[in-house]
């Protein structure tokens, strides 16, 4: 059984698209994935997330009007911040003790990110929200989720996404894309599937870091994934 994991979210994890509502956190969302994984958490192993501000604000993938991107990234780095602490609270409503790391410093609402630090909150049981991304503009949530892995010494990042796996093309638009059920990360490289960005990629395998990918949204998937159960897609 693995001892100590990092979960990637992403933001739209938490967005509730209903209606004429967008860009919002639902108390639904917040609600299952804390129940998924506080029967992980009872199972003793060490749980560290990270989680994406796409719910909130989508960085340089959109126009801003005028926001240059350093300051549109900014902006995301907020929104994970925002999020990690609905994610803490929801955790800490059903029993899970919950700390909130920065790679920004925001000392009024959470602690900054120090590494020897983090490792003790995970060997006492205590969840660890990593968020601000880096700190830094031009990385994604996906290379934060790769470097806080690699420090922590989390032995799986395990990606949650809105399908079963990694598949051959995007199975929204192509019907005839396949799931690939395991792959090396030099053949995902060279296939350039999209699964996660390929600075995030590339550092997993320079540290020998295994990542599943996985659908969110069934019911026991989270917690599976996170006492290693096979799911979805492994990448190594």
């Amino acid at each position: 059984m693995t001892k100590r994991v990092l979960l990637k979210l992403s933001g739209e994890a938490l967005a509730l698209m209903s209606g004429t509502e967008h860009n919002v956190i639902s108390p639904t969302a917040l609600t299952f994935i804390a129940e998924e994984i506080k029967k992980a958490a009872n199972k003793k192993i060490q749980i560290s997330m990270v989680i994406g501000g796409g719910n909130i604000w989508r960085g340089a993938k959109k126009n801003h009007n005028g926001i240059d991107r350093v300051t549109s990234d900014n902006m995301g780095m907020l929104g994970t911040i925002i999020n990690a602490m609905a994610i803490q609270s929801a955790l800490e409503n059903v029993g899970v003790i919950t700390r909130v790391q920065t790679a920004i410093e925001i000392s009024r609402i959470a602690e900054p990110f120090i590494r020897r630090r983090a490792i003790r909150h995970l060997e006492k049981g205590r969840v660890v929200i990593f968020a601000g991304g880096t700190g830094n503009p031009y990385f994604t949530t996906d290379t934060a989720a790769a470097l806080r892995a690699a420090e922590v010494g989390a032995e799986i990042i395990l990606k949650a996404t809105q399908v079963d796996g990694v598949y051959s093309d995007d199975p929204k638009i192509n019907k005839n894309a396949t799931m690939i059920k395991d792959i090396s990360y030099i053949d995902a490289l060279k296939k350039g599937l999209k699964f996660m960005d390929h600075s995030a990629l590339s550092l997993c395998m320079e540290n020998k870091i295994p990542i599943r990918v996985f659908n969110l949204h069934k019911k026991g998937n989270i917690y599976r994934a996170i006492i290693g159960e096979d799911v979805g897609t492994l990448i190594k």
